[in-house]
Formats: C-alpha cells, sequence, structure tokens
C-alpha cells in the first residue's frame, strides 16, 4: 500500500522521513476559511482540518494510506491563527509572552477501510519575553505562517519556559508515537 503525506509541510515531511518508510507528498488544496469560520472550538478545528487535508488526498488516491495533519495554537479558548505579517506575529508574541498556551495537534489517517482521528494538546509555557526578543525571533525565523508567531525547530525554542507534550514530535506537527502504532495496525513496515 502507498503512503502519501497530505501536507507541503516541511517539518511534517521531516519527520514522516525518520521513520524510514517510502512515501510521497501531495498538496490537498484545501479551503481551510470556512472551517475556521464555522469551527469555534480550536480542538475541534484542528481535527476538521486534519480530516479535510487526509480527505481531499485520499479521493484522489483512493488505495492508499494518507496521513493528514494540522496544528492550531490557542491561547485559553482563542484560536491563534497564522499571523501572516512580521507585525501581527511580534503582536501575537506579545500576547503569549508569560502565558501558557496549547498547540492542538490533529493526525488523521485515511485509508481504503476507513479513518482514525486522534488530537495532542502539548502545552506550552513562554517566559516573559521583552521586545527586542520578540523582534529578534520574527527577523531570525519569519514565523508568518506558524500558529503561534514561532518555529520551534529553529531559534523559537529560546522563547520557552516549558513544554509539556506527550509525544514531543507533536510539537513540531506530527505525533510520530501513535503514528507508528496506527500505520502498524495497517500492515505497514514500520521498524
Amino acid at each position: 500500500m502507498d503512503l502519501v503525506l497530505a501536507s507541503t509541510s516541511a517539518g511534517r515531511r521531516a519527520l514522516l522521513e525518520r521513520l524510514g518508510v517510502p512515501f510521497s507528498c501531495v498538496a490537498p488544496g484545501v479551503d481551510e476559511a470556512p472551517l475556521h469560520a464555522s469551527e469555534p472550538d480550536p480542538a475541534r478545528l484542528a481535527q476538521r482540518l486534519a480530516a479535510a487535508k487526509a480527505e481531499a488526498v485520499a479521493a484522489l488516491h483512493p488505495r492508499a494510506v494518507v496521513i493528514g495533519g494540522d496544528q492550531v495554537a490557542a491561547l485559553e479558548d482563542e484560536v491563534l491563527h497564522q499571523p501572516g505579517s512580521p507585525e501581527r506575529a511580534r503582536e501575537q508574541l506579545r500576547r503569549l509572552s508569560g502565558r501558557t498556551h496549547v498547540l492542538h495537534t490533529a493526525t488523521c489517517i485515511q485509508h481504503p477501510g476507513g479513518a482514525v482521528t486522534w488530537l495532542e494538546a502539548p502545552r506550552m509555557t513562554m517566559r516573559e519575553l521583552t521586545d527586542a526578543e520578540i523582534a529578534r525571533s520574527v527577523e531570525r525565523d519569519d514565523p508568518r505562517w506558524c500558529a503561534g508567531a514561532y518555529k520551534l525547530e529553529r531559534s523559537g525554542i529560546a522563547l520557552f519556559e516549558r513544554i509539556e507534550a506527550v509525544d514531543w514530535n507533536a510539537v513540531v506537527g506530527l505525533p510520530l508515537l501513535r503514528l507508528v502504532r496506527e500505520l502498524r495496525a495497517l500492515g505497514m513496515p514500520v521498524p
């Protein structure tokens, strides 16, 4: 059975490559705006987005195992959208400074026999940040298209005081511990 990652995310691709299983990447082409507009709950929004991406690619590859994923950062119950500009990225980081937020990471596997979707919710506690630190982080990492306005795989890790997660890979975008279990249950040869 072919394995397809319904994503163009370099982070998700790099995580999946660690498993040593051949796969291809396909851009899901999902219009996320209607889902963002209709789903106020951050956890459900992440799950719906992951499922929509997996379903879109599974429609093109019906015999494949398709992995879709998405992340939604939330401060309390407020969804923190991708900032889209350096100014909004700095504003998000000011709001997150010294506070704990949740990074809802959803994964959906579509396969010929059905689908499974799950959610992991790492708790992310930022240290108190100065305006200069915020400016440097945005300048170095350009997190305009990142939930929460930071890139943990780059210098964004220096913004945090504590990260609580069952699977640290979920913070980057693809929880490998559960993914391996699910792929093995589907008969895929994952070491």
